[in-house]
């Protein structure tokens, strides 16, 4: 028996994906909706037999119309349902986090079983941000149940940006619990601190999907000197001059940005004479400086917020890989990366490898690169991997 919910009837065939493991079913797939669910609610899908297959969020405004929560259509979204969801996220989180670590991504939305919701975790401050009005709608539950479980000292909500518009949702930020005006906390990854800006800096305040690609690429960057390009918080700076680079520049277009790289080699001990920070924009950098680099570091921000972004974003990307190529001796290591969700991982290859022809580089694969454990994805949700890098050789 399907718990008492409305009820939405699928496509013929339509079903497969969900079957599959895949978290979403678009609009198109939709043959008919049996009551009248409003945004944010939780409804039965059913296939075109009448058979259950899953129970989900419904939005009728969006292309995701139906976002999956549990393919036991006899249990009920309750209290007890989150708190279950939050305990099991914490207990792998324990298991993956070291204990030099107090920074580390608690809630990967799909990932985890919350569609649209992110919670962050820096030391005793927790900030989510919430991308769907289905979990708009249960979102004093998961607060509740993270304050019961984990007993935080504040929690921030920082939801904003395009997936909230499609949702039919206005931007919020604020503070759930707790109230420091200081936006400022300070966390230790690996052992190194750094300071956190929850409340004005990208995205929830730091870049904790790279704490992995951190520790690797300090590993490579003894007696290097490096080039780290859209630095923000300078934390790969920070472990390369750890790992023993010769020089560290730090490349970022924002004079915040700026500040807390500098802040944050002196917390680590760093003397940012000799590892200097520059304000500058790094296309320009890249174009015009002579000066070669045995690592060079490319972390930028999201070229493509959306499709019709992503022929514009791949001149982008071409042409700062392009531009790091030139600035490689042989031997030189480029670390590269996009964040974008609508640049696929294929593309973000064929885009390097178009850059190192124009460069005249034939670069070898070192690894492919992704976001750390504590970043989980579905297996049947390939869109989750968002993070993409690839760290390269050339001869």
């Amino acid at each position: 028996m399907t718990s008492n919910y409305p009820e939405i009837t699928l496509k013929k065939g339509r079903e497969a994906a969900l079957l599959r493991g895949h978290p979403w079913v678009f609009s198109g797939a939709v043959a008919a909706v049996c009551g009248k669910p409003a945004a944010g609610d939780i409804v039965v899908a059913r296939d075109a037999t009448g058979r259950p297959v899953a129970l989900g969020f419904f939005n009728p405004r969006t292309d995701i119309a139906f976002r999956v929560l549990t393919r036991n259509t006899t249990e009920a979204i309750t209290p007890d349902f989150w708190r279950r969801r939050l305990r099991t996220a914490c207990t792998m989180r324990r298991k993956i986090i070291n204990s030099r670590t107090n920074a580390y991504r608690l809630i990967n939305a799909e990932g985890d079983g919350f569609p649209g919701l992110i919670v962050d975790a820096y030391n005793t401050a927790l900030v989510v941000s919430v991308t769907t009005a289905g979990m708009e709608a249960q979102k004093q539950c998961i607060t509740d149940a993270l304050i019961s479980l984990l007993n935080p000292a504040l929690i921030y909500e920082q939801s904003r940006g395009r997936s909230r518009d499609l949702e039919g949702l206005e931007s919020k930020n604020g503070f759930l619990l707790g109230n420091d005006q200081s936006g400022l906390v300070e966390i230790e990854e690996n052992g190194f601190k750094f300071k956190v800006d929850f409340v004005t800096g990208q995205k929830t305040g730091f870049f904790l999907d790279q704490r992995i690609n951190r520790e690797k690429i300090g590993a490579l960057s003894c007696n290097a000197r490096v080039l780290n390009c859209f630095a923000y918080t300078g934390a790969f700076s920070v472990y390369c001059v750890a790992g023993g680079a010769q020089r560290v520049v730090s490349l970022d277009i924002s004079t915040p940005a700026c500040a807390a790289i500098r802040e944050n080699m002196k917390s680590n001990g760093y003397d940012v004479e000799t590892h200097p920070v520059v304000e500058t924009d790094v296309f320009t950098y890249l174009r015009n400086t002579p000066e070669k680099f045995d690592l060079i570091i490319l972390d930028p921000p999201a070229f493509a917020k959306a499709k019709r972004d992503v022929v514009k974003a791949s001149r982008g990307y071409k042409e700062i890989n392009m531009q790091a190529f030139k600035r490689l001796p042989p031997g030189g290591i480029l670390a590269t990366f996009s964040c974008s969700n609508f640049i696929e991982e294929e593309l973000f290859y064929k885009i390097v490898r178009g850059a190192a022809g124009d460069a005249g580089a034939n670069p070898q694969l070192l690894a492919r690169l992704e976001a750390g454990p504590d970043h989980p994805i579905l297996l049947g949700h390939p869109e989750g991997r968002y993070l993409k890098g690839l760290l390269l050789t050339v001869s």
